[in-house]
């Protein structure tokens, strides 16, 4: 247990590094302030352009990639079963402290950077390749970044769920089953936690009224 807290506090310590309001200060400027509010990857772009978009959404996705894998060293030596597990509290912790910084007030981004590291951070090329091929199909035939995001993370959680059944990952079916469902309700929590913050773009979404993605020339609003 203190293993699992340990590993979900350092997630949350590096998940509350938030990359769009530290590239926005160098800038001078607070996204938070502008656009949709929000300091994730979008905004970034949509209000400082393409070269801060990608810088943030490095920034997010390492946060959580980077000690995952981290843990991922620690641990298969000594739980070369259930090493995942850690891996995974890593990576909700990262999550969670990327949506919920406390010294921002509890209010970050979304979470879709920081997760798609977690993904990654699972290291399952298959899982890897298909969540990202879904999600740039969905984002080029609607332009929808929301929709997109909010579908990788029904996806994420499906095809962790069949996955771990299925045996492809560390666990054991039948041995580790204790361990498959915690780390099932750890993936669907993460899901959970970023399809609640997109919850304003559900709406939009139904009214119709969501923006597309736009590649024109950003600018700050006045």
């Amino acid at each position: 247990m203190l293993a699992r807290i340990l590993c979900f506090l350092c997630g949350y310590l590096c998940g509350i590094l938030e990359t769009g309001v530290i590239y926005g200060k160098i800038k001078g400027v607070d996204i938070r302030q502008h656009g949709s509010g929000n300091s994730g990857t979008t905004n970034a772009l949509r209000v400082l352009g393409k070269k801060a978009g990608l810088v943030v959404f490095i920034g997010d996705f390492c946060k959580s990639f980077i000690p995952c894998l981290i843990a991922r060293f620690v641990f298969i030596g000594s739980y070369p079963n259930t090493y995942l597990l850690f891996v995974l509290y890593v990576g909700i912790g990262a999550v969670v402290g990327h949506v919920f910084p406390f010294y921002l007030k509890f209010k970050g981004g979304k979470g879709v950077a920081t997760t798609a590291g977690t993904v990654v951070g699972i290291l399952d090329p298959l899982m890897i390749v298909v969540l990202l091929a879904l999600f740039i199909l969905i984002v080029a035939l609607t332009r929808y970044v929301s929709l997109g995001s909010i579908l990788l993370m029904v996806e994420f959680s499906a095809f962790y769920i069949i996955s771990a059944l299925a045996g492809r990952f560390c666990f054991a079916p039948g041995v580790d089953d204790n361990a498959i469902i915690e780390s099932t309700v750890i993936i669907v929590l993460i899901a959970i936690i970023s399809i609640t913050k997109h919850r304003t773009n559900i709406v939009r979404l139904i009214k119709h009224e969501e923006n597309k993605l736009s590649f024109k020339k950003a600018g700050i609003a006045q």
